[in-house]
């Protein structure tokens, strides 16, 4: 059976569903693996109540394929991206690098992927050359497809040239590029050079915007384009980030997470630290990895639980209080379950039925100490043995174990 596709219909009873459009108490119907407009007469139903319901999060920003790799020893921080790509030359010859570096690039990949799986992310844009391993039917996450790109207008040797990859690209689909990663003024240079090269439009995407001033925000709004946050990772490259609440407010935000060699753990964790700083509030921040970053990146069916959305959703106990904060600033582990297409991928050990009803077989882990079901074509434990804090079951590890013994 192929793993994205969900084995019968599913009901969802007695849920809060939680979106920035407003809240629902109204059972949410699953229907070959998409949000149903009606619950069908034979439905599987599963009683959610005291649980709230979230659409699946959408990372903006992700590196997939490096955040096994240690970073830099923290230093001072770098005028612009151009100085720490410079900087991280030499880094490449530390043995732990080299040795992060000798697992195979499609294991990386799905190691980013599960990654942003456990927090709750099932759609992410990843900004680098498009792999095989991205089109494989269990890869863990949604990847964003046919957009362009570019990777930085300081850095023209890696990814396509700016100025043909964007005219190369759809009006209606979007076209990233690092821009303006810097404090100094070859960073606040660089939106007037985009827009002197015909670049600047409504479906341009630019990822981390540090340098941009008060008129450079002006403009990128008036075009309509949009900016990528990614704090964490600006802070530790560049020791500040933008101010978010001009281009938030605008529509014309979203956030991301960068990876793990620049940046947060995830993305739970990186909305966890803007809530800290008192940058933005929840509301705000569930729109930014959800309906906004769904609009931004111009994709109709995702960061919502309208009828013909994908049943992509994150579930959590419902604690009280403002029913948003239940998932911004929720541990990754404190999730109940992360659904991909209506099928459960990693959830707590009672929702075991709902696997067994989707056909999904399921192995016993745990994630940062806590018990956890995960789906099989996850497990495998070349792939878990990347992830800090999530181990395969001690008896399923002996099963397999004693498995390889009797093949030997």
């Amino acid at each position: 059976m192929d793993v994205l596709q969900a084995a019968m219909d599913v009901s969802l009873c007695r849920a809060v569903s939680v979106t920035p459009a407003g809240r629902s108490r109204m059972p949410l119907p699953i229907r070959g693996g998409r949000i149903g407009a009606s619950l069908a007469a034979r439905a599987y139903r599963l009683d959610l109540h005291d649980h709230l319901l979230f659409p699946g999060l959408i990372n903006a920003h992700e590196h997939l394929h490096v955040n096994t790799v240690p970073p830099l020893p923290a230093r001072a921080p770098f005028p612009n991206s151009y100085a720490w790509i410079a900087a991280f030359r030499a880094h490449f010859e530390e043995p732990a690098v080299i040795a992060a570096l000798r697992v195979p690039k499609a294991l990386r990949l799905r190691h980013g992927a599960l990654k942003n799986l456990l927090a709750g992310t099932t759609c992410v844009a990843h900004h680098d050359p498009w792999h095989p391993a991205l089109d494989e039917p269990d890869f863990p996450v949604a990847v964003l497809r046919d957009y362009g790109w570019s990777y930085a207008l300081g850095w023209p040797d890696y990814g396509p040239p700016a100025q043909s990859s964007f005219a190369a690209t759809p009006v209606d689909r979007p076209w990233l590029i690092h821009l303006a990663e810097g404090t100094d003024a070859i960073a606040q240079a660089e939106l007037a050079r985009l827009d002197e090269m015909g670049c600047l439009a409504a479906n341009s995407v630019l990822i981390h915007g540090v340098g941009l001033r008060e008129h450079d925000v002006d403009r990128v709004i008036e075009r309509g384009a949009a900016v990528v946050w990614c704090p964490t990772s600006n802070r530790n490259l560049l020791g500040r980030s933008l101010d978010p609440r001009r281009l938030c407010a605008a529509g014309r935000l979203a956030l991301g997470s960068d990876s793990r060699l620049s940046g947060a753990r995830d993305l739970l964790d990186e909305m966890r630290g803007i809530v800290a700083r008192g940058e933005l509030g929840a509301g705000p921040l569930l729109d930014l990895v959800t309906s906004q970053a769904a609009r931004i990146l111009r994709l109709p069916s995702g960061g919502s639980l309208a009828p013909g959305a994908l049943a992509d959703l994150v579930i959590v106990e419902d604690r009280g209080g403002d029913e948003r904060c239940g998932l911004v600033g929720i541990e990754r582990s404190r999730i109940r379950a992360v659904v991909r297409h209506g099928v459960p991928r990693i959830a707590d050990p009672d929702f075991a039925e709902w696997f067994d009803v989707a056909g999904m077989d399921a192995v016993p882990v745990t994630l940062d100490g806590r018990p956890k079901l995960l789906a099989r074509p996850l497990a495998d434990p070349a792939l878990v043995a990347l992830e800090p804090g999530l181990e395969l079951a001690a008896a399923h590890r002996a099963h397999d174990l004693a498995m390889e013994a009797g093949q030997s």
